[in-house]
């Protein structure tokens, strides 16, 4: 599995800014899984707070 923690990062940075966000490239590139990892994040910091 590729790490993607500054694509990550970019967008978790740029979550409520109001704006939508659109995640495009090729094929079977980890997109899905990308936004997968995002809601973990998420879902791990909301039960922290």
């Amino acid at each position: 599995m590729i790490a993607r923690n500054d694509y990550l990062q970019k967008i978790i940075d740029r979550m409520n800014n109001g704006m939508i966000k659109v995640v495009t490239e090729i094929r079977r590139c980890g997109k899905s899984y990308l936004l997968f990892d995002i809601f973990y994040n998420l879902n791990n910091i909301l039960y922290i707070i």
